[in-house]
């Protein structure tokens, strides 16, 4: 959730006439992937959780090409988030992973 703050952040660095554009795409995206994990957090079996979790990687490379297209076209620095970002991934895949190993063994 840290992560939209920052998003939000950056967003309002933003020429106003792209609040149709960049700023509603990033905004939206970054509210994806804490919004998708609690989602699935509450669903009733862990394959639909890891769905979830797939969803939530999903908006974060999204989000990852829109910071990286903010930063080419109107030159904000964003090294930094994508850094963050890049191991939110890393952590949402290893969670993921766990959980599918997790019902694996619990099958046998």
């Amino acid at each position: 959730m840290s992560l939209v703050k920052v998003v939000y952040d950056i967003t309002s660095k933003l020429p106003m006439e792209e609040r149709f554009g960049f700023i509603s795409q990033l905004n939206r995206c970054s509210v994806s992937i804490p919004s998708n994990i609690a989602e699935g957090s509450g669903r009733s079996s862990e394959k639909e959780f890891v769905r979830f979790l797939e969803i939530a990687i999903s908006s974060s490379y999204e989000l990852e090409t829109q910071l990286i297209l903010i930063n080419e076209i109107f030159g904000l620095e964003v090294k930094n988030v994508l850094e963050d970002l890049t191991n939110l991934q890393i952590k949402i895949g290893a969670f993921k992973r766990r959980i599918n190993n997790d019902r694996i063994e619990n099958k046998s």
